[in-house]
């Protein structure tokens, strides 16, 4: 006979992760009358997808096109 398989301790619900909420007002400026885009464009995507900026990269979280960043 094999060994038993323990129980988890946690019984009930998980508790779901929040996420942080970003306000679209943060990716545009406005200068003068035109309005500028503060984060870059996928390529692949074309307007109105922003890449995401990490520390190393930027991802889009569409269609997961990665530009690294140059190290100095």
């Amino acid at each position: 006979m094999g060994k038993k398989k323990k129980k988890s301790e946690r019984k009930g619900k998980k508790t779901p992760k929040k996420t942080k909420r970003v306000k679209k007002s943060e990716f545009y400026e406005i200068k003068e009358n035109t309005v500028e885009r503060k984060r870059k464009i996928c390529p692949k995507c074309g307007q109105g997808v922003f890449m995401a900026e990490h520390k190393d990269r930027f991802s889009c979280g569409k269609c997961s096109y990665t530009e690294w960043k140059k190290q100095v």
